[in-house]
């Protein structure tokens, strides 16, 4: 069944510091400084970011774009339309989006909720969340076995659903805990703490827009291997990266 709707307000946040107030906006406009305004987003239907998160997770975003072209290619699966995708054998499915990692447990796991989603709504779509509160949302989403908070923040985020929250995933963990923005934690608790400190004028677009950069920063400088700490915009923010060029100096 859909979740039931809620007026009950969240609970005020005590105010932030002016230092905390700026954090995340002069790590964003760094980055933006360095990088350059990230393309704009094109929202798909929740249903459609749904999968493609589902294939995203721990795979290149290249590889998850051309599973998603492969299944409309040969399903003739897409929006509006995933049920080729929910009635494909799973052995298909798998051959299918075999160029992201781990197919053989994604494809059982994308089959098995498409039928749930199906069996609780009456129909395959999720457009119906967009009339509920977005904790309702994620925690509808999360009820379904291998959706976490990662996937349920990119649904409402960079879904048609345009929500605030943040898609804390290995590569945004990393940044951030370098950073030492937030004490050390899992994704969950740091999305918790992060969206502490997000500005109340920054809406969805804008989150998305950091969560790329980030995501950028984490495949060019701040990788999980050797980062390159000289370059960095965020040097003279980050605790890591100064310890790790006083190493260089230090070394014989």
């Amino acid at each position: 069944m859909p979740p039931t709707p809620e007026d009950q307000d969240q609970p005020a946040l005590p105010p932030l510091t002016p230092e905390q107030a700026d954090k995340l906006p002069h790590i964003h406009r760094l980055l933006l400084g360095y990088y350059g305004q990230p393309p704009a987003h094109i929202p798909s239907d929740p249903l459609t970011q749904l999968i493609h998160s589902l294939l995203a997770a721990r795979t290149k975003a290249l590889a998850a774009q051309q599973a998603m072209r492969e299944l409309h290619r040969l399903l003739n699966a897409g929006p509006n339309n995933w049920e080729p995708l929910r009635d494909a054998s799973t052995e298909d499915i798998a051959r299918i989006i075999a160029i992201v990692t781990f197919p053989e447990q994604k494809a059982p796991r994308l089959k098995l909720i498409l039928q749930q989603i199906t069996a609780r709504v009456g129909s395959l779509t999720l457009d119906f969340l967009a009339r509920y509160r977005t904790d309702k949302i994620r925690s509808w989403l999360e009820q379904f076995e291998g959706i976490g908070p990662q996937i349920s923040a990119a649904v409402v985020n960079l879904s048609t659903l345009r929500r605030r929250a943040l898609a804390i995933d290995a590569n945004h963990l990393r940044v951030v805990q370098r950073l030492c923005i937030t004490p050390r934690a899992d994704a969950a608790t740091t999305e918790h703490r992060l969206m502490r400190l997000v500005p109340e004028t920054w809406d969805a677009a804008i989150l998305a827009d950091h969560h790329t950069l980030i995501q950028l920063h984490a495949h060019t400088l701040c990788t999980f291997t050797e980062p390159n700490c000289a370059p960095c915009p965020l040097l003279k923010l980050c605790p890591t990266g100064q310890r790790n060029q006083a190493d260089l100096h230090l070394t014989p």
